[in-house]
């Protein structure tokens, strides 16, 4: 029988969110390139698109660097592990205020011209956004190589969240008898 599983602890959520990140921050300046490529309107969509998948992975950034850190409170740290996480935090801490600082510089590329009634120009929607890219490359370089840590973490030192119990589980598997051979040959 299918059971809804346990809600996990704020520390336990780290494996939970941390993909998220990742998978929103990668996507982003493939829809800012294609918005820089493309001709308007289809372009200010695109461009508008990638800031919001931006703003999303850096708020879902923060939420993960949180849950971790309270992760690593957990964690122990015999061995290799403590340079490795002591490294991750570390580079966390970089990827999530150079993620808040390509925010603000794109918000500011995409909404001042609009409230500063700007036309756009070819060098504002595409030399500007490729230019961007650039400096988004070395946040990739960021993300890329804390996800890289946090990995050698669960892979090779076998670091991982401590899940509640789930009882209902063991309660069910201890209110079944094991079946014998000798039950099994009784059975039709």
């Amino acid at each position: 029988m299918y059971h809804i599983p346990p809600i996990p602890t704020w520390d336990a959520l780290h494996p939970l969110v941390i993909h998220f990140p990742i998978v929103l921050l990668l996507l982003s300046p493939v829809f800012i390139f294609l918005g820089a490529l493309l001709k308007e309107p289809i372009g200010g969509s695109y461009r508008i698109a990638g800031l919001i998948l931006l703003l999303l992975g850096t708020i879902s950034l923060f939420v993960a660097t949180s849950t971790g850190e309270a992760a690593a409170d957990l964690a122990d740290r015999g061995g290799g592990v403590n340079a490795v996480l002591s490294a991750h935090e570390n580079m966390a801490g970089y990827t999530r205020m150079f993620f808040a600082g390509l925010s603000a510089i794109l918000l500011g590329m995409v909404l001042l011209p609009k409230l500063l009634k700007h036309e756009e120009t070819r060098f504002s929607t595409t030399f500007m956004h490729m230019a961007f890219l650039i400096l988004y490359s070395v946040g990739i370089l960021f993300l890329v190589n804390t996800a890289h840590a946090g990995g050698r973490l669960v892979h090779e030192y076998g670091v991982h969240a401590l899940l509640p119990a789930d009882n209902s589980s063991a309660a069910d598997a201890g209110s079944k008898s094991p079946v014998t051979s000798a039950e099994m040959d009784e059975q039709p």
